[in-house]
């Protein structure tokens, strides 16, 4: 027989879940929002202590209020944040079983999808979707199962909030960790963002990368296009995160396309050759995002080359010296005028050919100049010798490999 101390407390389970089945949409926030207050942080047996061991009838109806409401947005913050209290409970893995088996998961990524929803009640969507995947394996996988990542790539593409956009990466960090199965899935959902306007989803993407390429060890080539676009980024942060995915990308069977990619962003279409392509639609823009990539890829290059001696010598074979002066030759943007100045110099100091062609291109007063200072010396040409430079770089690709081979 149960003892008076415990009817007394059933009792009291007994007339709350009434007063919750009864209560209408106000009562039940009252509810919520004192649930909330007493119990967060609570273990599974300080909640089961706190319900008379009938927390899980409680859990049950919150997670049944959810799937009723959750379209129509109805206390749906307070509602995730109490389930949550479940969800995290320490030696409560019980509650997390239950959640699932009504269909949790799925619940929480048709939230992420829902345009009308505050960005406030998916950010705590998205903190339940962290506590299933560190649960472990099989739980990520779950997820990955209800075609989550693309649920969850895609929130973070459209979010505007950098709070919930930081609770993203980190889910996408913990489903791209210990899930050898679904790891490939959650690398291309990150590839996938990187085309967005979003820069701050661009910048946490390519952290992201960045870190699972220790896992993967590879990469596919699809990501060459995505990521060297990013360089066209006019915020410095991404232009950061994607020079610093290059360098990590440099032992991995894709070196040779992002190289030669980045060589081809030198020489980007001149203003001339845009107009007749496009004059219908006259765009300024459009140059100025080109001479920015530019730029950027002259600044990638010149990292990538001090780095590695046998990346300097593939760059040389791909006519980065060529492409280079080109680069400097830009009077229209003065960024990538010194940053491949400042590249280039490695080039010269380097490798004795290099010199010797560069020297033939500019003259022996500006090459001077261009030893002495070569983060300034551009601001001595005359727009003759920029024309020389921007229209040939001096020798061709072709010759300047002829003359690397010469030197080796």
């Amino acid at each position: 027989m149960t003892s008076v101390k415990e009817q007394e407390a059933i009792k009291k389970l007994m007339a709350f879940l009434q007063e919750w089945d009864r209560g209408l949409k106000a009562a039940r926030s009252h509810i919520l929002d004192n649930f909330i207050e007493n119990n967060s942080g609570k273990t599974g047996p300080e909640l089961e202590l706190e319900f008379s061991q009938g927390a899980s009838l409680f859990l049950a109806r919150l997670t049944a209020w959810l799937r009723m409401t959750y379209m129509y947005g109805t206390c749906l913050d307070k509602l995730l944040k109490s389930i949550g209290i479940f969800l995290s409970a320490a030696s409560g893995r019980r509650y997390l079983l239950e959640f699932l088996e009504i269909g949790g998961v799925l619940t929480l990524l048709e939230i992420l999808g829902l345009s009308h929803l505050r960005e406030e009640d998916k950010r705590e969507s998205v903190k339940l979707l962290q506590l299933v995947a560190n649960a472990g394996r099989k739980y990520k996988e779950l997820i990955c199962e209800s075609y989550g990542v693309r649920s969850i790539a895609e929130f973070l593409a459209t979010s505007t909030s950098a709070e919930a956009q930081e609770e993203v990466q980190l889910l996408l960090d913990s489903l791209g960790r210990g899930n050898p199965k679904y790891q490939n899935q959650v690398y291309k959902g990150l590839v996938a963002v990187l085309p967005c306007s979003s820069p701050r989803a661009q910048q946490l993407s390519l952290q992201t990368l960045r870190v699972m390429q220790e896992v993967l060890g590879e990469a596919p080539r699809a990501l060459v296009q995505p990521l060297l676009a990013t360089l066209r980024s006019v915020h410095l942060e991404v232009q950061y995160e994607a020079i610093q995915l290059l360098r990590a990308l440099m032992a991995c069977e894709v070196r040779p396309a992002l190289l030669q990619g980045l060589v081809a962003l030198l020489t980007p279409p001149r203003k001339e050759a845009l107009a007749l392509a496009n004059p219908a639609q006259p765009c300024l823009r459009e140059p100025m995002l080109l001479y920015i990539q530019q730029a950027a890829a002259a600044k990638a290059i010149g990292i990538l080359a001090k780095e590695s001696a046998a990346v300097a010598e593939e760059l040389i074979q791909l006519g980065v010296v060529h492409s280079l002066m080109v680069a400097m030759g830009n009077q229209d943007h003065t960024v990538s005028q010194r940053q491949a100045s400042i590249s280039l110099v490695y080039f010269v100091r380097t490798f004795p050919s290099v010199e010797e062609t560069v020297r033939l291109a500019v003259g022996d007063t500006l090459f001077q100049l261009f030893m002495d200072s070569p983060d300034t010396w551009y601001t001595k040409m005359d727009s003759f010798q920029a024309e020389i430079l921007a229209s040939t770089g001096g020798h061709s690709p072709q010759e300047l490999a002829t003359l690397q081979a010469t030197e080796g």
